[in-house]
């Protein structure tokens, strides 16, 4: 990056093949964009944008990937390198998202559930290709696409897997879709506790004053989502932010 600038990352989350955006996590405040995913994806791309974050909201309620075309045909037909999340919860489902062509593969239900297969993934896949999907509320992690909570601490989940891991993305499920800004403090404590992790924070932009306040605290990497769909950052903004990175 020429200025060392955060990276803005869009979002396009999938139910049926459709962008949507929940609020909190919460699949009953499901609103539909109608926009394709495709044609959403070549925006991003036309305004500089390098990595996008692809999440299958039915594979993280159906425990198995749902959404894999929409996947193929995004990582195909862009150049952009896409981070898949939603349901990826043994072998068979990291496979299938990988030769669909994701450039990363978020998991977070399995990281708690069942660690040692986590471990395995990271050795097996590498750290390069696997991200720990941390969603939190209130400090504890959160699984099965935010509908079931654990006593699991962010901290201690991250811990269990270093020095191996490498990447990080932290959704805030209290500030998700909420417009409401981010809890910057969550972010710099993890940065600070976990130095040689790059990550990414997910949850709450509200516009571009967010994201230069992350910027500003040392954070390399943000998710936009609800605040590009609802027009509070633009492609413009998004494409002067990428032409400085």
């Amino acid at each position: 990056m020429k200025n060392n600038h955060i990276e803005i990352v869009p979002a396009i989350d999938l139910i049926g093949g459709h962008c949507v955006r929940l609020t909190q996590g919460a699949y009953d405040s499901v609103k539909v964009y109608g926009a394709d995913p495709l044609d959403t994806a070549k925006k991003f791309e036309d305004a500089g944008v390098k990595d996008l974050h692809l999440v299958d909201l039915d594979g993280a309620k159906n425990s198995f990937p749902m959404n894999q075309k929409v996947l193929e045909s995004i990582a195909s037909k862009t150049g952009l390198n896409v981070e898949f999340g939603g349901g990826i919860k043994n072998e068979e489902a990291l496979k299938s998202v990988r030769d669909a062509g994701a450039t990363n593969a978020i998991c977070g239900s399995v990281a708690v559930s069942n660690p040692s297969s986590f471990i395995k993934w990271l050795d097996e896949f590498g750290s390069d290709f696997i991200v720990l999907g941390a969603d939190a509320k209130n400090g504890l992690i959160a699984t099965h696409g935010w509908l079931e909570d654990s006593s699991v601490k962010i901290d201690e989940l991250i811990q269990k897997f270093t020095p191996d891991l490498k990447k990080v993305i932290c959704t805030d499920i209290s500030k998700d879709g909420m417009l409401k800004g981010v809890d910057e403090s969550l972010y710099v404590n993890l940065k600070k506790t976990f130095p040689d992790i790059l990550f990414t924070v997910s949850g709450g932009i509200s516009g571009m004053k967010d994201i230069e306040k992350l910027d500003a605290l040392g954070l390399r990497r943000v998710i936009v989502g609800k605040a590009y769909y609802e027009g509070f950052i633009t492609l413009k903004m998004i494409e002067k932010w990428s032409l400085n990175e």
